[in-house]
């Protein structure tokens, strides 16, 4: 371990080197698949065995797999290893249908965590940090995932869990935290609840923030920055692939560098599902190439990014995936249009006036589609001219970025309603939606 690295030789393997190694493990993860109810049957049909993989290239030979495949094996259809092999399970809610289920090993469990550890060393966490996590603890991989990465740091950790912001004001007082797990929305909420109880976010020991589950914008992350006076580093996370530690920017803060000794990375258009040329938008899929109990080849993962092109200057040759600009299944079509929640959200993070909570409701009103966007006022203002100025120009810059003119609500800050889990951003109550 060096200064800058983790696992100096991984993280900074040359790239035909590294493919070589997916190649490998690849193999190795067909192996174990082969004994999956779900993907055995599949492989047998297409031909497909740990020999006939030959390159990277290989992986698409593979069929995709998507949430639904989850759903249908639901709980243990896609096991590939006998269930008392298996140490833990990590569940969806489930609550508008059966639930998806992700079965770990020991090995597992020990891949995901030095992954995490990985990433938090990565933006410069050390052994000598004290880091919070704001994560629920339970099904969600948020709260574990960190916790086990932290403990593999050697760090210092809170496990504060969701919820209670006053515990957690106390908590970051008490305990001298250097760092913060959580998501985009709730660091903005937390500083407020931080500064309506004379604390200034950016007087106490905090110097790092990692953010993520949430798309977000990069006026946001700046925002977070300035309030917290401390760096946010985007992290990118996902249950059925682990949990958090999938993929995270370093101190460089130019897209998040996705850890490829673990992951196959693809890049597909998602209508036709042919891959994208290189630094062009698509649906991220990708295919697990570390795991023993529940592998997942092509597995759609409905966010979309692009592969940022060049060399990262802190010397890492995993790929680097760009902001996520929202998913392939949150697009709204509104008057034939295809718009992103963070498309507005950008836009909103414009106006220092505006705190960043927001919510769009789209309705059908006679035959038409309609737009309402409940923006939150960081203060109360009595000057009416000054709100119609402010209303007039907020609309004709997001119909700039949309196409489209939202009627535009201001709403007093803390209105919008909160949910403990990622902030809901659009309501959609169309009569044919």
């Amino acid at each position: 371990m060096t200064k800058d690295f983790w696992q100096e030789e991984i993280e900074t393997m040359p790239r035909k080197q590294l493919e070589q190694l997916q190649v490998e493990r690849l193999k190795k993860t067909v192996e174990i698949a082969m004994n999956s109810p779900f993907y055995g049957p599949m492989f047998k049909e297409r031909g497909i065995t740990p020999e006939s993989i030959k390159s990277v290239e290989d992986i698409r030979r593979f069929p995709f797999t998507t949430k639904q495949d989850l759903r249908d094996n639901y709980p243990f259809g896609l096991a590939s290893v006998p269930l008392e092999k298996v140490v833990r399970l990590h569940s969806s809610s489930g609550t508008t249908g059966k639930p998806t289920v992700i079965l770990h090993t020991k090995k597992d469990i020990e891949q995901w965590a030095d992954a995490m550890a990985r990433s938090m060393y990565c933006i410069g966490l050390r052994s000598t940090d004290v880091i919070q996590n704001t994560s629920g603890y339970g099904m969600f991989t948020g709260g574990l995932g960190i916790q086990y990465a932290a403990e593999r740091l050697g760090a210092l950790t809170v496990p504060a869990g969701a919820g209670n912001s006053l515990r957690h004001l106390k908590f970051i007082q008490d305990f001298g935290t250097t760092a913060l797990h959580c998501i985009p929305s709730y660091a903005t909420r937390l500083a407020t609840v931080l500064n309506e109880n004379g604390v200034d976010p950016r007087e106490t020991k905090i110097h790092t923030l990692i953010i993520g589950a949430e798309p977000h914008s990069e006026a946001q992350r700046k925002r977070i920055e300035e309030i917290w006076g401390a760096k946010a580093y985007n992290n990118f996370g996902m249950s059925e692939m682990c949990g958090p530690g999938v993929a995270i920017e370093c101190k460089e803060q130019n897209g998040m560098h996705i850890w490829e000794d673990n992951y196959i990375v693809e890049i597909v258009d998602p209508q036709t599902l042919e891959p994208v040329k290189e630094g062009e938008l698509g649906e991220l899929v990708l295919t697990t190439l570390n795991r023993e109990a529940m592998p997942l080849f092509r597995y759609r993962t409905r966010d979309l990014t692009r592969i940022l092109p060049g060399d990262c200057p802190c010397g890492r040759t995993h790929k680097r995936l760009a902001r996520f600009q929202g998913r392939s299944d949150d697009m709204m079509i509104v008057k034939g249009v295809n718009i992103y929640p963070i498309q507005i959200e950008k836009v909103i993070m414009e106006y220092p006036e505006l705190t960043s909570d927001y919510l769009i409701t789209l309705d059908t009103i006679g035959d038409n589609d309609e737009m309402t966007l409940e923006v939150e006022l960081v203060q109360l203002v009595d000057d009416y001219a000054y709100l119609q100025n402010l209303n007039k120009e907020l609309s004709r810059r997001i119909k700039d970025e949309i196409l489209i003119t939202p009627r535009i609500k201001f709403v007093p800050k803390g209105s919008i309603p909160q949910s403990e889990g990622k902030a809901v951003r659009v309501k959609d109550n169309r009569q044919n939606h």
